[in-house]
């Protein structure tokens, strides 16, 4: 598992927070990093994911160049 740390007191748009998790919670796809649990622990909320191995995504578009067919590919998946 992989755990997302998120703090609380640092999030102006909380509601964004709380709508991730509902998403997450009753959208699950072989194709994504799927959501687990959650828990409060002080001002912190502990989001459980499955583990990705590699990294996210966004670092990887980060430091590669993709073509657009590429780019296309990951999106569709």
């Amino acid at each position: 598992v992989a755990v997302k740390q998120v703090s609380l007191g640092k999030q102006p748009e909380k509601k964004l927070i709380l709508n991730e998790l509902l998403v997450g919670r009753d959208n699950k796809h072989p194709n994504i990093v799927n959501y687990l649990d959650s828990y409060l622990i002080g001002d912190k909320l502990w989001i459980i994911m499955e583990y990705m191995d590699g990294g996210p995504l966004s670092s990887i578009i980060k430091e590669v160049c993709m073509a657009e067919g590429e780019m296309a590919a990951i999106c569709r998946e």
